[in-house]
């Protein structure tokens, strides 16, 4: 599943193709969302927004479509009414003069009023979205040490929405390692000094996936290892999908593990199972 800065880098692509341009024809592919075809054509979209892994398209009438990628949805940009070949299914177009954006195989599609955004099921419930440009290491500082999130693993924390939006299995297993804590760790297990490295690794490892496409390693580390004809998939993380790999600090063999079904990756030395 995309997932923060992957979702932002598909709502950047869009919003240069859509935004404060004119709609000629927008789909939807679902029949109870049909009456809104024609009430957003000929309407300017003001923002594309993201909130963790959700999507929202912000129109001059005050309507919002709401979408959520989930496992298997892509966003595709286009010249205008210029169709991919492809076998996945349509299920959200909105077209202008120059460009289409296209939205393929996501079921969670909806139009939403203001008033009913804050009230989304979803959307209510989410954390600070960790590249909301106003948020700093302090605020997840305080996330961290409020008592309903104290006792909680960082494994199970660091995938809730509801405490960080946008954070993923990759993103988790980057920010433990720059941060080196054990996945298994509670905040409460935790040194100030360690919070606050935890804090500021939160912003800036997804600040850095985002703006340099997904990379979380140290960029002159992988820089030389690109220059020396490794695959991006080799040279992208520290430690995540690198299991039985060298450390890149200490040499350590990277352990892979489980988390209610969901793989993670760390470093036995840089990261101790003691706070």
């Amino acid at each position: 599943m995309p997932e923060g800065p992957e979702i932002r880098k598909a709502a950047d692509k869009i919003e240069r193709a859509v935004k404060a341009k004119v709609t000629d024809k927008v789909f939807f592919a679902f029949e109870h969302l049909k009456p809104y075809e024609s009430t957003l054509t000929g309407q300017k979209v003001r923002q594309v927004e993201t909130r963790g892994k959700a999507l929202l398209i912000h129109f001059d009438n005050e309507l919002s479509i709401y979408s959520h990628n989930q496992l298997y949805g892509v966003w595709m940009v286009r010249n205008a009414h210029n169709y991919p070949a492809t076998k996945r299914q349509l299920r959200l177009a909105i077209h202008n003069a120059q460009k289409s954006a296209l939205l393929y195989s996501a079921s969670d599609i909806e139009v939403l009023t203001p008033e009913q955004i804050p009230n989304h099921p979803f959307l209510s419930k989410l954390g600070p979205d960790v590249l909301n440009p106003t948020l700093r290491p302090d605020h997840i500082l305080e996330l961290l040490t409020a008592k309903q999130h104290q006792r909680r693993q960082f494994t199970t924390l660091y995938l809730d929405q509801h405490f960080l939006a946008g954070i993923g299995n990759y993103l988790r297993s980057e920010i433990l390692y720059t941060a080196r804590l054990h996945p298994r760790l509670r905040p409460i297990d935790c040194s100030d000094a360690q919070l606050e490295a935890l804090a500021e690794a939160s912003t800036a490892i997804p600040y850095q996936s985002y703006r340099y496409n997904g990379i979380t390693n140290d960029l002159d580390l992988a820089n030389q290892l690109k220059a020396q004809g490794q695959k991006r998939s080799q040279y992208r993380h520290w430690v995540f999908s690198r299991a039985g790999q060298p450390c890149r600090v200490c040499t350590t063999p990277i352990v892979k593990d489980f988390a209610s079904s969901r793989r993670f990756y760390y470093c036995p030395v840089c990261q101790p199972a003691q706070g």
